[in-house]
């Protein structure tokens, strides 16, 4: 597959983009993206000094990149709405929103500090309560809002009589459960959106399969080396076989933030074999992602849970 993939990319001047994740992989990818194309780019991160390498990272490449590192730890309600109320006094339009963070497999079930298994609580729930704390600032920017699942979203189903995994924990199962979530809830957020005339657009993006951190060691959450998984996908990156590398998995989700042939409500991911990389298209959207009365029924879930009730 060749390495060279790009996309043209509107001028975002004077535009506010937030991405969540963006110290590394993908996240970073996007960051420097929409910095390179004239966006301000604010990256909450859970690790502020890796946050502050990130942005010279992008620095380096994107020199004059306005980039804003904030502290946020999506698992934790108190740290999401830290960040909002911060956001919300400084009263600044939101334009690009990109929730691109997350966590995949912890062998074992974690919780989060307000007691949420971790992959539902990182990967779905910080993200719902982050747009429903900013939705104000979302609907002055009329912003596009693009939320980033996996090819794992079109796998099992959310796991709606056990939503915490407190019963026969799986890791993968329980990682589609929380993309799912995340998907319904963004498919949910454009059907409102348009009824209410809120003005933003929200569509979804997947990467592909390319050599993140997701499957790397990650000790704290009881991974103390990296997968298999991850070192498969790494060799076959480096030889340009099937899969993708973290700049082409950052495409599609920039594509479908950024592109004026992007659409609300509408999957866009890499158009190459098995959809595993290669260049950003759109793609039929998920079964599991389709249904209205289950994006109700996340929403409603999700905003007991989170304690944030999205007014209309």
């Amino acid at each position: 597959m060749p390495k060279n993939i790009d996309i043209a990319m509107p001028d975002l001047t004077g535009r506010l983009a937030l991405v969540t994740g963006a110290s590394d992989g993908i996240g970073l990818e996007i960051a420097q993206r929409l910095a390179r194309a004239g966006a301000e780019v604010i990256m909450p991160v859970r690790n502020p000094a890796k946050g502050r390498a990130a942005a010279q990272r992008i620095r380096e490449h994107v020199p004059g990149a306005r980039l804003d590192v904030r502290a946020l730890d999506l698992s934790s309600l108190a740290s999401v709405a830290a960040l909002a109320d911060d956001l919300l006094r400084e009263g600044r339009p939101l334009h690009v929103q990109v929730n691109n963070a997350g966590v995949m497999t912890p062998p074992t079930r974690q919780a989060s500090t307000d007691g949420f298994e971790l992959q539902l609580a990182t990967n779905h729930l910080g993200h719902f309560a982050l747009i429903g704390r900013l939705l104000p600032l979302l609907r002055a920017g009329r912003a596009h809002v693009t939320s980033q699942v996996s090819v794992a979203a079109d796998q099992h189903a959310v796991a709606w009589d056990d939503i915490g995994w407190e019963r026969g924990y799986h890791p993968m199962r329980a990682y589609s459960s929380s993309k799912i979530a995340l998907g319904l809830f963004a498919m949910e957020l454009h059907r409102r959106s348009t009824q209410e005339g809120w003005g933003i657009r929200s569509n979804l993006s997947h990467p592909g399969v390319s050599p993140t951190n997701l499957l790397a060691a990650q000790p704290q959450m009881g991974r103390p080396r990296d997968t298999v998984q991850v070192r498969l996908i790494r060799a076959l990156s480096r030889r340009g076989i099937l899969v993708g590398t973290p700049q082409s998995a950052a495409l599609p989700a920039v594509y479908a933030a950024t592109s004026p042939e992007a659409h609300g409500g509408r999957l866009y991911g890499p158009r190459g074999l098995g959809h595993l990389g290669g260049a950003p298209a759109e793609q039929a959207l998920y079964s599991r992602l389709r249904s209205p009365e289950d994006g109700r029924r996340i929403w409603e879930l999700s905003e007991r849970l989170v304690g944030v009730s999205v007014p209309a």
